[in-house]
């Protein structure tokens, strides 16, 4: 177990070059999906004496290396959770900056994720989020909605807890119903009522800035992922970095409870 919250720091003098790494990585079993939890751009700020915005537009950079390094490999589905259901806690400038950024995100790098294929989905709650941040993923869905290659979702408003209560709540209904009766409800079930029905759950968990937590993020879903942990904080995190974690990842043996 311990083996797998293990930390890289990224200053382990034997870690391959990208070159290498990528060669190895591309002879082993590709991760279908990968989630990443996204963390440690404003304390990367205040550690330069910025606003803590600046260090959420430093990020910015690591998402495109990260989505683009993903989609070289082959990875079917990357999960970005960017904002949780908590996050309304910080401050109103830092909110503000927040909702803006999928905006600026889709001027600046929706033609790319067009021309690579890419299909964008938003997972979380549209509950109040500003008009102009809707509408920016509302386009994001809508222009990429027949795109046939990698899945990338954000995961924005998101929270676990509220999503496992959105689910029960809805088995409910559909017991009250008569839809379904008490003997159907099953795990099939479960994940056909969660934000990821019909994607797989993921097969590696990536979480940085040192934090060995897993912040209300997919607590249904992580059941049996493999979770990466690194102190290196979001803005960070690059190409390298990513490519380290995955082949961190194909070098582990997951036994699903056997042995």
């Amino acid at each position: 177990m311990w083996g797998a919250i293990k930390k890289w720091t990224g200053a382990n003098s034997s870690i391959k070059t990208r070159e290498e790494l990528v060669k190895e990585i591309q002879t082993l079993k590709i991760p279908e999906h990968v989630a990443i939890i996204t963390d440690g751009n404003g304390r990367w700020a205040k550690k330069r004496g910025l606003p803590r915005t600046a260090g959420h537009a430093a990020g910015m950079k690591s998402i495109r290396e990260t989505i683009r390094a993903a989609n070289d490999l082959g990875i079917r589905i990357l999960t970005l959770y960017s904002f949780s259901t908590e996050n309304w806690k910080r401050p109103k400038e830092e909110v503000d900056y927040l909702m803006k950024l999928p905006k600026q995100f889709l001027k600046t790098d929706l033609k790319e994720l067009i021309d690579s294929n890419v299909k964008v989905q938003m997972l979380g709650s549209k509950e109040k989020m500003p008009s102009f941040t809707q509408q920016a993923l509302l386009e994001f869905e809508e222009k990429t909605k027949n795109n046939t290659g990698m899945i990338l979702n954000f995961s924005i408003n998101y929270g676990a807890r509220d999503e496992i209560l959105f689910a029960i709540r809805q088995i409910i209904d559909e017991v009250q119903k008569g839809n379904i009766e008490k003997e159907d409800i099953n795990e099939e079930l479960m994940n056909h009522m969660l934000l990821t029905r019909g994607l797989p759950d993921p097969d590696l968990v990536i979480r940085t800035s040192g934090e060995i937590r897993i912040s209300n993020f997919f607590l249904w879903q992580l059941a049996y992922s493999e979770l990466w942990f690194t102190d290196l904080m979001w803005p960070d995190f690059t190409k390298d970095t990513f490519y380290q974690a995955i082949h961190d990842f194909q070098n582990r043996s997951r036994r699903y409870g056997a042995v």
